[in-house]
């Protein structure tokens, strides 16, 4: 029979607490061999293959509870283990898998367990039994060798004979497969991936490109396609790996915001991290140029083809909706503005009428100003027109956060722009586009700082060429996630009307957050008057500055003012109503940190599930890391979780008043979210905001960092940590410039 070696584990996904205890097992700790059938799963990560399961073994009555990674291992298999022997705290003696070969059954039992293990689609138990009890220890034989005779058992046809050969030729070449790429030093999960994407063609493909894997498969990069390379023996200088290690540098330079980067920036980097001499690189810059793979630009910048098509289809856009005739009806402009005024109530600062002209005169215009400068007056202006006159209005912004306060202060529904476009799963793109347009006469989208390179590319092109288009947003807020500057690149090309708002026109409610935000704006470096003892706040106040040095005081204090004064001193869900928000992922007072401190504290004891080494709780506060259009779900909506499987490892959790189930693979993209980043933050506000600012921060302080987390509080701010780090971030004016072609694009 053949057999199927594997490498030791990687640190597995934690399964649910499921195991038997075996108290006859020892637990030495001295690595052992341990042969037996595998029985049955107690617990199986499809992802990476990681198990808790029965296995049994002649010397033994009770079955062994083994843990480990057992990928594309059926039950009934027999398994030769390398392992030691540990205890757990609940269920006892287990053995932990350190390596593994694994034959196919040759016993009947064996046999009768692995054709019963849904392995074959169509196959019962029943079926399965009938084959074993017609050829015994043959079976596999047949099944391999003479599929043609099983139709010498009761119920068995053509159809499943067929379907039965090709489950069992399927799992052979998977098999093999995963030997090959294990072979060369390719780890358990990712083999499992690849087999996934490629199927019996992996072993084929990776041998003529193996480069291709960090294009085609989501996890795996190019350091990773590197290693597989590598051991394949294809050269250090080889020119696919120049190629793909000069496309994987510019695509990290995208992930820091870049659309574009110097040629000779580019050969120096791409060098250095491929270990070859630069002279190698400029004729394969050639040759992706000649290619297609790469875009040259003036000024001695190389682009990423999708990145290029983007921008050139933000600055067509923008010139094809100028060019356009406006399909509003005709508007007396002074006569609108004067309107809208009194409608409001009160009288219009000079560039607040200015803006809103602005708005209805041009086909495409920009307004941009920090909070409290009037935005919001605007918004619900325009509306007030356009509805009179019987516009079509569409309202729209990057998070489904940024909507809702959208379109409770324009008094119009808003959705996310993801919503407006309409992504198909299938297609894997926008269904709204230029071939089957917005149907709107004027679009309002705002926190359009937020928007990248990508995303305005797609919804540009989807305006109708009649169309007016608004953009409303922060031009100091920290610019997109993804690559590109949009409203900077747009504003600063001159091509359209932008109407800066930078009078403080709102007082009162959080008149203290808006004022020390444009002093940070303004390069007031002095933070709020710190106070070492929370006790000696006064609630009142609308921003605080608690003094916490050390990152040790920080994450105490920080967990002691969201459990104990927070909720005292207004009356609120310490969960859902506060926001930590940190600069950083790593360190003490890191997100990571924050998160398991501030769960220990506000929410002890529940009952939960443990995935990919989190543990998920219910009550839990939660953040989903990525865009799902299945649960119509966004990166960075925040939810709640209201239900725990852990035996299914699957959570149910509320988001926006929706029930939201997620199976274990869809678990994998939520976080805890009682501390998330600052760039995650962007678009929502919260009614009380904590911001830990250290000094051990330093690579991440710059003003319009703190400017951006600062002006996400509704109510109330509470900064804990070092004043010295605010006084670094606040002089920290400029970030690093990000690169990018669209402002030239739009001057063409």
């Amino acid at each position: 029979m053949p057999e199927l070696f594997r490498n030791p584990p990687e640190t597995p996904a934690s399964p649910p607490a499921a195991a038997v205890a075996r108290p006859s097992a020892p637990t030495s700790g001295v690595a052992e061999k341990l042969t037996g059938v595998l029985e049955k799963f107690i617990f199986l990560n499809e992802e990476n293959g990681y198990c808790v399961a029965e296995l049994q073994t002649s010397a033994r009555t009770a079955p062994v509870v083994i843990t480990g990674e057992l990928p594309g291992v059926q039950c009934g298999e027999t398994l030769v283990l390398t392992g030691l022997w540990t205890r757990h705290p609940t269920f006892g003696p287990q053995f932990k898998i350190t390596g593994y070969k694994s034959t196919l059954p040759s016993t009947v039992h064996g046999i009768r367990k692995y054709l019963a293990s849904g392995l074959v689609k169509g196959v019962s138990k029943r079926i399965a039994g009938r084959i074993v009890d017609k050829f015994g220890a043959d079976t596999l034989k047949i099944i391999s060798e003479q599929s043609g005779r099983l139709r010498e058992v009761e119920d068995i046809g053509p159809k499943r004979i067929k379907s039965i050969r090709d489950a069992w030729q399927a799992q052979q070449t998977e098999r093999d497969v995963m030997m090959f790429l294990q072979t060369y030093g390719v780890t358990t999960s990712l083999c499992i991936k690849l087999v996934k994407q490629y199927g019996a063609s992996a072993k084929d493909l990776l041998q003529k490109d193996p480069y291709r894997v960090a294009r085609d498969v989501a996890g795996i990069g190019f350091l990773t396609a590197d290693k597989i390379a590598r051991n394949l023996g294809l050269g250090n200088d080889s020119p696919a790996r120049l190629d793909a290690g000069l496309l994987y540098t510019l695509e990290e330079l995208a992930g820091d915001g870049h659309t574009c980067w110097p040629i000779e920036e580019l050969v120096t980097q791409a060098a250095q991290m491929l270990d070859v001499a630069p002279m190698l690189l400029p004729p394969r810059i050639d040759e992706l140029v000649s290619s297609g793979g790469l875009v040259k630009l003036p000024q001695g910048l190389m682009q990423l083809p999708v990145y290029e098509k983007a921008e050139r289809a933000i600055a067509e856009s923008v010139h094809r909706l100028n060019d356009a005739p406006s399909a509003l009806p005709a508007i007396a402009v002074p006569k609108a503005v004067a309107w809208a005024q009194d409608r409001a109530g009160f009288a219009f600062a000079l560039e607040q009428a200015a803006g809103l002209a602005a708005a209805l005169q041009s086909k495409f215009s920009v307004l941009t100003g920090g909070p409290g400068t009037g935005k919001t007056t605007i918004l619900r202006a325009l509306a007030d027109i356009l509805g009179a006159k019987k516009v079509k209005l569409l309202l729209a912004a990057p998070t489904g956060r940024a909507a809702q306060r959208m379109g409770e202060a324009a008094g119009v529904h808003a959705v996310t722009i993801h919503r407006l476009l309409k992504f198909d799963m299938n297609n894997g793109g926008f269904t709204v586009n230029a071939g089957n347009p917005l149907d709107c006469d004027f679009l309002v989208v705002d926190e359009s700082s937020m928007l990248d390179a990508r995303l305005a590319a797609a919804l540009l092109r989807a305006v109708p060429p009649k169309a007016h288009v608004l953009l409303v947003g922060d031009a100091h807020q920290l610019p997109s996630v993804g690559a590109g500057h949009v409203l900077k690149d747009i504003v600063a090309s001159g091509q359209v009307a932008v109407t800066r708002l930078e009078k403080i026109f709102r007082q009162g409610e959080r008149s203290g957050i808006v004022t020390t935000a444009h002093g940070i704006l303004h390069g007031h470096a002095a933070p709020p008057t710190p106070i070492g003892d929370p006790a000696k706040i006064d609630p009142a106040g609308d921003v605080h500055f608690i003094r916490a040095v050390e990152p040790e005081q920080c994450l105490e204090m920080v967990t002691r003012l969201c459990r104990e004064f927070l909720p005292r001193w207004y009356h609120m869900d310490p969960v859902m109503d506060v926001q930590v928000l940190a600069p950083m992922h790593k360190g003490i007072a890191g997100i990571t940190n924050l998160n398991g401190a501030l769960q220990a504290a506000l929410n002890p004891n529940a009952r939960g599930i443990a995935a990919g080494g989190t543990r998920f709780q219910i009550g839990d506060k939660v953040i989903q890391l990525r865009n799902n259009y299945d649960l119509g779900l966004f990166n960075g909506d925040l939810g709640r979780v209201e239900m725990v499987n852990p035996s299914a490892g699957t959570l149910a959790a509320r988001f926006d008043g929706d029930l939201v189930e997620f199976d274990r693979a869809a678990v994998g993209d939520l976080a805890p979210a009682y501390a998330i980043s600052i760039h995650k933050s962007q678009g929502s506000e919260f009614p009380y905001v904590v911001i830990p600012l250290l000094k051990q921060h330093f690579i991440m302080l710059q003003r319009n960092l703190l400017y951006t987390a600062l002006t996400r509080g509704r109510k109330k701010v509470f900064l804990v940590g070092d004043p010295d780090a605010y006084s670094m971030a606040v002089r920290r004016a400029e970030a690093a410039a990000r690169k990018t072609d669209l402002e030239r694009k739009l001057k063409e």
